[in-house]
């Protein structure tokens, strides 16, 4: 089991990559992983939404952001159409820090199981 110090320490560096209302899943399921586990679970390469944000506000229309989070469909709809025309650029700026937490919580949890 992953010493709770560990553990406490991972989640405090790493809120900001998590939905709030998921980090304490997250902290349960490290608790009982084992160090070895814990270790490449520590060095999975999470999307910064702060980041994802900033790409969305200078790129969003070019459907960058969208790519950024495997969103492919939706990037080439983006490119293509310029953002239809602004509206899902202006949508994706409210929206891409949530979609990235969820990204990356998605990706902790099937390393997980």
């Amino acid at each position: 089991m992953a010493d709770q110090q560990k553990v406490d320490m991972y989640m405090v560096a790493n809120q900001k990559y998590f939905p709030e209302d998921k980090r304490p899943i997250i902290r349960d399921r490290l608790l009982a992983m084992d160090d070895n586990q814990f270790i490449n679970m520590s060095m999975l390469e999470l999307k910064d939404p702060t980041i994802l944000l900033v790409v969305s506000i200078f790129l969003g229309t070019l459907g960058i952001d969208r790519f950024l989070v495997g969103d492919i469909g939706m990037g080439i709809l983006k490119l293509l159409t310029a953002g239809c025309c602004g509206i899902l650029t202006i949508i994706d700026w409210f929206c891409i820090q949530k979609r990235t937490r969820e990204l990356n919580f998605n990706k902790v949890m099937g390393f997980l199981f």
